[in-house]
């Protein structure tokens, strides 16, 4: 990509942060096609790629901040994005797919072992119970930026502009939050 172009994007993407309708169609114009090649790749579908393209799109416009211009051209973080939503797209299709053939499927099968189940799912409340303790021992600002990614869907430069605190202080809290929970949840396994 020339730097001409990389400048055009970051002047469209300003325009977009600043709610510009235009910029948001110019950059849909330029990398439209090219976002469906990736979501096409990946996901091999027509309609889905359609999708992960319109929610790739819908997700810049509402959150333009997302795109920090020091960390690489626009093009490399919007083709990123788009190939991360078809990722996720493709999981979501596959979960769906194993719910429905579940579905289909109520006799458990000659080699299935009921009692499996009952112990997996056992298994699984024990644990639910250890993640909750462990997220309930965070400090409350850690458990706060957590939260609000994991169960409200929300990116770390929203969170930042909700609380009103700086990005790398999300990052920070974040960072130690998990370093937390992943050293309460491995003395839980032990």
């Amino acid at each position: 990509m020339d730097q001409e172009a990389g400048r055009d994007d970051l002047e469209l993407h300003r325009g977009l942060t600043g709610g510009d309708r235009g910029a948001f169609d110019a950059l849909y114009r330029r990398y439209g096609a090219a976002a469906y090649g990736v979501a096409f790749r990946l996901t091999g579908q027509q309609m889905l790629a359609q999708d992960v393209v319109a929610e790739s799109f819908l997700a810049l416009w509402r959150t333009p901040e997302a795109y920090d211009p020091t960390r690489g051209p626009f093009r490399s973080f919007f083709l990123a994005l788009v190939h991360h939503r078809a990722v996720d797209a493709i999981r979501r299709e596959e979960r769906m797919r194993h719910r429905n053939e579940r579905a289909s499927n109520l006799e458990p099968s000659a080699s299935e072992d009921v009692a499996e189940g009952v112990v997996d799912q056992a298994s699984l409340s024990a644990r639910r119970r250890e993640v909750r303790a462990a997220l309930l021992a965070l400090p409350p600002d850690q458990r706060k930026v957590l939260e609000m990614a994991y169960f409200d869907g929300l990116t770390q430069a929203a969170i930042a502009e909700r609380l009103s605190i700086p990005l790398g202080t999300v990052k920070t809290r974040t960072f130690a939050a998990m370093q937390k929970l992943r050293a309460a949840l491995a003395r839980e396994d032990r």
